[in-house]
């Protein structure tokens, strides 16, 4: 039942228990909070290569193989002479079976990553100019950025860099959208991105999927997932956005309230760090501590989860989900609420 990359269709399982969430009145949808965090993946970044480094492995390995099938043609030919044609097997050496498979590997590897950069290098063109067709030409002088890397064990996995302890890992991006009533999770999902700005529309088009369209009265995020773009979405959403547009500096003393009206000619962002300052958006913003951080910690802390049992972008994403369907299951069972027995 997965649902794919953030699809409209919500996860069934998952949408089941929300909704008795909701009539057990545990979704009030006056305040959500979105946050994300690293989770890591049933694969080691050491199984994980850059793309310049795969020319170079390429290069090696094909070289190692040349001089290896020299050495194997040299030796038959010298024990037809001994011993007679025919004598021997013609199975191939240990080592050079292992490096024709590692070589395998890595030109696969190699073309994904190819293939990956090609459908990016369409897309932008296409968004660019929808009226012309993506030339042959074009598509083959796509280049993969050297740095680009593939994870052998888990290739939809990505390296991240952890918020908490500042380590690089093999990871996904768990997001979660938690009502602030009960601390609900209304909505869930991963992503293979680093960086929470692109996360925004695609989280609130799953929370209107699981909610029945509706959305909540007011959101809040931190400064990782600031853009213009999303604070003009969230307008045109119709919820009031309270997005941090940076962090202070450990000891540093925030800036006083604003008082009267707006300037004018102030920039997007600007006007939301104005918004911030005011008493609202201060007490406001405040409540995302005690909304979202608490149930990435009750998950990572109290149920130990910091690693993905599956691989794979779908069956990490259903995993998941079932990991956040069973918080919200643990806080209807907490609540000690029993659905009417029919009669």
């Amino acid at each position: 039942m997965g649902i794919g990359k953030y699809g409209k269709c919500p996860y069934f399982p998952f949408l089941q228990v929300l909704r008795l969430c909701q009539k057990a009145g545990l979704v009030k949808l006056g305040h959500v909070a979105l946050d994300g965090t690293k989770v890591k993946a049933n694969a080691s970044k050491h199984k994980a290569m850059s793309y310049s480094h795969m020319q170079k492995k390429t290069e090696e390995l094909e070289a190692e193989i040349a001089r290896l099938l020299g050495e194997a043609e040299a030796i038959d030919a010298a024990e037809d002479v001994r011993y007679g044609k025919g004598k021997r097997g013609d199975e191939l050496p240990e080592e050079l079976r292992y490096r024709k498979q590692r070589l395998k590997k890595i030109q696969e590897a190699k073309r994904a990553l190819e293939e990956e950069a090609k459908q990016e290098a369409q897309a932008g063109q296409g968004a660019s100019d929808k009226s012309k067709a993506a030339k042959p030409e074009a598509a083959s002088a796509v280049r993969v950025k050297p740095r680009a890397q593939r994870n052998f064990t888990d290739a939809d996995s990505r390296i991240m860099r952890d918020g908490a302890t500042k380590a690089f890992e093999q990871a996904f991006n768990g997001q979660v959208a938690v009502d602030s009533a009960h601390q609900i999770i209304v909505a869930a999902g991963v992503t293979q991105e680093c960086n929470d700005k692109q996360q925004v529309e695609p989280m609130v088009e799953r929370m209107k999927a699981n909610l029945g369209g509706v959305c909540p009265r007011r959101m809040t995020m931190d400064n990782g997932y600031y853009s213009d773009d999303n604070v003009g979405f969230l307008k045109g959403a119709g919820i009031d956005a309270y997005i941090a547009t940076g962090r202070l500096k450990h000891g540093e003393v925030p800036p006083p309230a604003p008082r009267g009206r707006i300037p004018k000619g102030l920039t997007v962002k600007e006007r939301m760090a104005r918004k911030l300052r005011t008493i609202k958006g201060r007490c406001t913003y405040a409540k995302r501590k005690e909304i979202a951080e608490p149930v990435v910690g009750q998950i990572k802390e109290a149920r130990g989860f910091r690693r993905f049992l599956l691989r794979g972008f779908g069956k990490v994403d259903a995993e998941w989900q079932i990991i956040c369907l069973t918080h919200n299951l643990l806080k209807l069972f907490r609540w000690s609420w029993q659905p009417a027995l029919a009669g």
